[in-house]
């Protein structure tokens, strides 16, 4: 008996899949819990393993690919079997053939003949998209030459979206970036362009590598988590105004709490409470009493959150993830700490949930650990700032006449200054020195 191999799903927001890689071909021999393919999303990676034996018959997706969710990706089962009634395509297929011949809603088809209609550029050479439809492009891989926007002054809308994914154009997002305004057809899953579409064009718009220099040079392909990091770090500069304030404070008591929190947290059953934790403690407390940075800025609209809920950078051997710590404010400082703990293990496992990784109303980046004094932390969209933690060094003050050293630690801000002018965000960042100066007070409110 034949079994069909579905993409996971992999939280309730991920609505498609990478293929990353194969590790069976057509043919092989697979036993229960061998490794069929990796999978990525847009910030974590997952490996699937069978789940009954057999032959793999049959691979309907390729490395690179974008497959939706539950859709199936290969076929497991004895040679010879009928495979037929597990392609992706066979539905599809059957669909029109069902429907009456003269069916008034039918949607109009795209002779193969006519070239692409390519969406109305703006002044600056780019579509002119809304957020959310431009979000729902990323998501569902919607092919935006063929958008035509019915909003505002030929602007895409969400709407236009889903017009052009039922209309059956859609690209992967590893090819979305080498197509432009050519004309390729789509050999993949329901005709999605993919990257050997763009291989095969008759003029491929993918450069090939360069020679190897006599062993000078090596080439390596980007992973797809980090062409994705790399279009969301572009993303952000080039659609928000970003401005950084760098201040300090004293770090004297914090540092003395952690040592008293590190001898007894054992007799405590406490968590090994970090500087770090202290900080999101503070943070999430702070941004009560500062709502424009614990918002979402949409371009004519603001959301702002009744809670904090905190993104906290995670450096993986992936690339960076963000999983967000929900309700922040509402969280005792071990429990922040222990909830933190369970994020970043889960980050550097690639076992994190895909819906952990977003909600965020606010994020904190810590680079203090490798000794960075100061940096520019880039602001993750649509949130309107980002907090980036720096290195503890000693500094000189005078008191009463005579000169005495400090622990100052240094504070980043980045914020949106479409959102919020300097002064509020120089504010935040007073009251928040202010509150990590005097960490035992804010324990006790």
């Amino acid at each position: 008996m034949a079994f069909p191999v579905i993409m996971p799903r992999q939280g309730q927001s991920v609505e498609s899949c990478i293929i990353a890689k194969w590790f069976k071909k057509k043919g092989d021999t697979v036993n229960v819990g061998d490794l069929l393919f990796s999978y990525e999303t847009d910030k974590a990676a997952f490996d699937e393993e069978a789940r009954n034996s057999g032959t793999l018959l049959e691979i309907y997706a390729q490395e690179g690919d974008d497959v939706a969710v539950l859709t199936n990706v290969c076929v497991i089962g004895n040679p010879g079997e009928d495979t037929s009634s597990f392609s992706p395509a066979a539905a599809p297929a059957a669909a029109p053939a069902a429907a009456p011949a003269a069916a008034p809603a039918a949607a109009p088809t795209v002779p193969e003949s006519i070239a692409p209609a390519v969406a109305t550029p703006a002044h600056d050479g780019k579509w002119m998209i809304s957020p959310r439809a431009k979000n729902l492009a990323e998501r569902n891989g919607a092919d935006l030459r063929f958008a035509e926007g019915s909003g505002p002054h030929g602007r895409i809308i969400e709407q236009d979206v889903r017009r052009v994914k039922e209309q059956g154009h859609s690209v992967s997002s590893a090819a979305k970036a080498f197509l432009g305004e050519s004309s390729v057809t789509g050999t993949g899953l329901s005709g999605m362009i993919t990257t050997n579409d763009i291989r095969a064009a008759p003029n491929p718009a993918v450069a090939s590598a360069p020679a190897d220099m006599k062993g000078e040079t090596e080439v390596v392909k980007i992973s797809n988590m980090r062409k994705v990091i790399a279009k969301a770090m572009f993303a952000s500069i080039s659609t928000t105004c970003q401005l950084t304030l760098n201040s300090s404070f004293d770090a004297a008591e914090v540092m003395a709490f952690r040592k008293k929190i590190k001898e007894s947290k054992d007799v405590l059953s406490l968590e090994n409470i970090t500087l770090n934790d202290i900080i999101v403690y503070a943070v999430s407390r702070t941004l009560m009493k500062h709502r424009s940075l614990n918002a979402h800025f949409l371009d004519d609209s603001m959301t702002y959150f009744k809670n904090a809920h905190i993104g906290i950078a995670v450096d993986t051997e992936r690339g960076l993830m963000v999983p967000t710590l929900f309700n922040a404010n509402l969280k005792s400082l071990n429990e922040i700490s222990s909830e933190i703990k369970a994020l970043v293990k889960d980050c550097q496992k690639g076992t994190i949930s895909p819906d952990s990784l977003k909600g965020a109303s606010f994020t904190i980046t810590n680079l203090g650990t490798l000794d960075i004094e100061s940096f520019t932390p880039v602001i993750n969209p649509p949130q309107t700032g980002i907090l980036g933690v720096n290195a503890i060094i000693q500094r000189a003050r005078e008191v009463d006449g005579e000169i005495e050293f400090y622990p100052a630690m240094g504070m980043s801000l980045t914020f949106d200054h479409r959102a919020l002018d300097g002064a509020p965000a120089a504010l935040f960042l007073k009251d928040l020195n202010k509150s990590l100066e005097n960490f035992n007070m804010l324990l006790v409110k």
